[in-house]
């Protein structure tokens, strides 16, 4: 199912939504396109402030907050970035992770029509973070045209920044469903975990793939000759 699912988002792309991204990219300037990136990213710290407040990660709610108010103020609604030149740290959470950090599983890998990669626990999740961002409350208290305009120029920028991904992935995977579906799955893994390593279990092994100083610590101990080096 997942694969048909793909197919038909790829047969879409290649029909519709790429060839728009490709004229997007041509058309409209650099520093606006990245205005545009930044905009929908800050209105995205909503969500993430949500998050993080509901994972009890309180330290990074002030954090969170300050980082959406100083680029909404400072940067001209969000189109620049001035809280990255403040070296004001950038979080991502989403319900999804909300959902993780307190103990359910991601269930199957999951394709979405239109969405892509995903599994059940962040397919079902998604609905809630749509409903929070502030873009679906502009959206639906607007005229029904500026409301798709929102939505579609949404699409068009994350598909016209996926361009160069694309590329990288078609030269080095020879099944582009698979080499997607593992870098989804390890990405998700990384940002709940907020980039530390999976925990090792009671019998000492570990659901993650194991580092070189482990392989040699279990295949050599504490040989004193490699304790020189």
């Amino acid at each position: 199912m997942n694969r048909k699912v793909y197919a038909f988002n790829q047969s879409l792309d290649k029909a519709i939504l790429k060839p728009i991204a490709k004229g997007y990219v041509k058309v409209i300037p650099g520093p606006a396109r990245t205005g545009i990136s930044n905009f929908y990213r800050n209105l995205g710290m909503v969500v993430t402030t949500l998050n993080d407040a509901l994972q009890f990660k309180f330290e990074k709610v002030p954090v969170d907050i300050m980082r959406f108010s100083t680029n909404l103020v400072f940067g001209l609604g969000g189109l620049l970035d001035v809280a990255t030149e403040m070296r004001i740290p950038y979080n991502d959470e989403d319900f999804g992770q909300t959902l993780a950090h307190w103990g359910v599983g991601s269930g199957a890998y999951l394709v979405l029509p239109f969405f892509g990669p995903s599994t059940v626990r962040d397919g079902l999740a998604l609905p809630v973070d749509i409903y929070v961002s502030p873009a679906f409350d502009v959206a639906t208290g607007g005229e029904q045209g500026f409301r798709w305009g929102l939505i579609a120029l949404y699409a068009i920028d994350k598909r016209a920044n996926l361009l160069e991904a694309e590329k990288f992935v078609r030269q080095a995977a020879l099944d582009e469903y698979s080499f997607i579906r593992d870098v989804y799955l390890q990405r998700r893994e990384y940002l709940i975990r907020d980039g530390a390593p999976a925990p090792l279990v009671n019998d000492g092994s570990t659901d993650r793939p194991k580092s070189l100083l482990e392989l040699e610590e279990e295949e050599f101990g504490d040989d004193p000759i490699l304790d020189n080096y």
